[in-house]
């Protein structure tokens, strides 16, 4: 598997990087994970414009979602004509989320997306062995597991600590991990992960790499989400980049 990180913004775009995006890819096959604000530029510049084979939305916050809204433009009115509906696995409300964010007039994008609801559980993603799980965010968040020829990646989207994410992260060869809040102050509860956290989450599950995402830059500080997270985690462990690529 080759992962692609296309945004890991916090909440918004930051000055450096789109919001939550991820291409995973393995066979020839790439689903992209999530497709937050700015996401599809990067997409252009590392991939493709039409490079996604699936689309895996974890939940129906805007910051990973709402490119997912333009890429209706790309798909119906490209030049060469409309292109096939796109598989997209998401949240049930995801249908009338994305066709209220686009605003058309019909207000339905079933012609651009052929969409699955998620639930928790196994399922295959072209050569992708999936698994999700509710985490603990306020909205339906699901957690993600992928495993391919021996290989797994976990991607946490945004939750707090809770045993789902242990589960899904359980032994996983790397462990794409949200770490938006400084340790130290006074976060909300139930919402998102801070540095030390994912450490934590990270050793109790075995996993071979950490790479921290979803960092806010506006509202805290690169230096002590690594430190916090190396405190608790003695493993590689780096804070990803718009562009950076792993083999997993």
């Amino acid at each position: 598997m080759k992962l692609t990180v296309l945004g890991c913004a916090g909440s918004f775009p930051g000055p450096e990087s789109p919001c939550s995006a991820y291409l995973v890819e393995a066979d020839d096959f790439r689903l992209l994970v999530d497709f937050g604000p700015g996401s599809l530029s990067t997409l252009q510049r590392y991939a493709g414009l039409h490079a996604p084979d699936a689309i895996l939305l974890t939940h129906l916050h805007c910051d990973h979602i709402l490119d997912a809204t333009s890429y209706v433009v790309v798909r119906r009115y490209a030049p060469e004509g409309p292109y096939p509906a796109l598989p997209v696995y998401a949240p049930a409300g995801a249908p009338d989320r994305l066709a209220a964010a686009y605003a058309q007039d019909d207000n339905a994008v079933d012609d651009v997306y052929q969409f699955y609801a998620l639930q928790p559980g196994t399922f295959p993603i072209g050569p992708f062995q999936c698994t999700v799980d509710r985490v603990l965010h306020p909205v339906e968040t699901y957690g993600v597991r992928l495993e391919h020829d021996g290989r797994t990646l976990c991607y946490s989207s945004d939750t707090a600590p809770c045993d789902a994410l242990l589960r899904l992260a359980q032994d996983a060869d790397t462990f794409l991990c949200e770490a938006s809040y400084l340790d130290g102050v006074d976060n909300p509860p139930d919402l998102h992960l801070t540095g030390r956290e994912a450490g934590e989450a990270a050793t109790k599950a075995g996993v071979g790499r950490l790479l921290l995402t979803h960092l806010v830059a506006a509202w805290g500080s690169e230096a002590h989400t690594v430190a916090a997270a190396a405190s608790a985690y003695t493993g590689p462990l780096e804070v990803v980049r718009p562009g950076a690529t792993y083999d997993i």
